[in-house]
């Protein structure tokens, strides 16, 4: 019997309710991705010490990096440090794909919102993304599941 792959996964598309209003945003393919790959669900903000629930957060600015809550509150340490426990579980289990929920300051692959908590979208990445887009991870987002 082969080994299947690892495959990293947003902890709230696992369906643990770590997401920022204290739900979840689980996928309803996830059976099928269980038989194929080896989930092993992260939640970077929750690992970076945000708790749950936790107000909102958007990228203010990208360079230099500054994450705000919607109350202001500059929260850019937390999403570095979940950044980097999410590279450090990747490079020790050996994890080559993530499956990152999309949107999200951390995990977000190709939109994000702007910053202004108006609900409106811009290109560009997550934190987490980021990091592991650098280190070579492949990085899939909830509307890509055909791809894996």
């Amino acid at each position: 019997m082969s080994v299947k792959e690892k495959l990293l996964i947003s902890a709230c598309l696992y369906g643990e309710n770590v997401k920022y209003n204290g739900s979840n945003n689980k996928i309803k393919d996830i059976d099928k991705l269980k038989k194929k790959y080896n989930l092993i669900p992260f939640c970077p903000e929750v690992e970076g010490g945000l708790p749950v629930p936790r107000p909102p957060s958007e990228i203010v600015s990208a360079t230099p990096l500054k994450i705000k809550n919607i109350n202001g509150i500059d929260v850019s340490l937390y999403f570095k440090k979940g950044a980097k426990k999410t590279l450090q579980l990747c490079e020790k289990y050996g994890i080559k794909k993530a499956l990152l929920k999309e949107k999200s300051p951390s995990c977000g692959k190709s939109y994000i919102y702007d910053g202004t908590f108006s609900k409106t979208l811009t290109k560009g990445e997550g934190v987490t993304v980021s990091l592991l887009i650098k280190k070579k991870i492949k990085i899939f987002n909830e509307n890509e599941l055909f791809e894996l």
